[in-house]
């Protein structure tokens, strides 16, 4: 038996140690690996009446991953304008969205990190409270607030900052808003729980050396908390690249989103390849992009994990 698996059990006892990794390991296995194994062997097979499925038709082909960049055969265009238009809009959207998010939950996380006492534990359950409230049901609050007549149009136009209510829903600032205010949580504590055991003494030292608040956190902080910003990133990046509810609650009428036609294929068309297909493409897409970036920004996966 390896050694860390020596030192798990006695750490935490035969019984439920075993109990823990087999938990683990069903979690792991049974519910990611493979229905993605399986996802994946759908994607390379043709859309199929049930009685043919099995037959000599059943083979694999890569015409459900050809359909996402050439379109249907035959077709007036040489590319999948739309399909792919999308597809890249909600990559961009989502890197936007974590940058958004990151913008705003590191001051929160610094805050909260940084100092102790009674105010802190309710600043944090406050922000913990809404998310008691299923995430379906606060994206139609929020479609409310940023309606029409709901409360941001009635002030602005109250205030006579517009002359005619804004339409928020359209111009896709609601869904931005949604989906940056849907993962807020997990931005803010990976990045709060590495900069709690940062030591406030070499901060104050920074100070005293006359540095100035910015070259504070780009030398002492944010270097100290890049474990809990790239495991905060990725989270983000992934859930908004990969959320359904709050585009088709919150987006405009041309905001569509590449996971709306991952559920158009495999719900509305009936098309599980090429549903398969799509959500294959897009897994990999954010992976590569997350591990493009954490080159790029010298993180490896351990400081995910931390």
């Amino acid at each position: 038996m390896p050694s860390f698996l020596k030192e798990f059990f006695n750490r935490n006892g035969t019984l439920m140690g075993s109990l823990m990794l087999g938990l683990v390991l069903f979690w792991t296995v049974g519910l990611i690996i493979l229905p993605q194994l399986s996802m994946l062997d759908f994607s390379f097979r043709p859309n199929l009446p049930p009685p043919e499925i099995g037959g000599p038709k059943d083979v694999y082909t890569l015409e459900n991953y050809k359909y996402l960049i050439f379109g249907p055969e035959g077709g007036s265009q040489d590319y999948n304008a739309v399909d792919l238009k999308v597809f890249f809009r909600t990559l961009v959207a989502a890197v936007c969205v974590t940058i958004f998010n990151l913008i705003l939950c590191y001051p929160i996380a610094y805050y909260l990190g940084q100092n102790k006492g009674n105010h802190i534990r309710v600043f944090a359950l406050m922000l913990i409270i809404p998310y008691w409230i299923n995430e379906i049901l606060r994206a139609f609050a929020l479609r409310i607030i940023f309606g029409e007549s709901g409360v941001i149009n009635t002030l602005l136009v109250g205030s006579g900052i517009f002359d005619t209510p804004f339409d928020f829903i359209r111009n896709d600032i609601a869904l931005y808003a949604g989906l940056g205010y849907a993962y807020i949580l997990l931005m803010i504590f990976p990045i709060y729980n590495v900069i709690e055991s940062l030591d406030h003494n070499q901060i104050e030292a920074a100070r005293d050396l006359g540095a100035p608040w910015w070259r504070i956190h780009k030398r002492v902080v944010i270097p100290y908390a890049k474990p809990g910003i790239s495991s905060g990133c990725t989270m983000v990046f992934m859930l908004s690249a990969g959320a359904l509810a709050a585009p088709q609650i919150l987006g405009g009428p041309s905001s569509l989103w590449f996971t709306q036609l991952i559920y158009q294929q495999f719900n509305d068309n009936s098309d599980w390849p090429q549903g398969a297909a799509y959500a294959i493409v897009l897994l990999v897409t954010c992976i590569l992009l997350v591990l493009a970036l954490m080159r790029v920004f010298k993180v490896n996966m351990g400081d995910i994990g931390k």
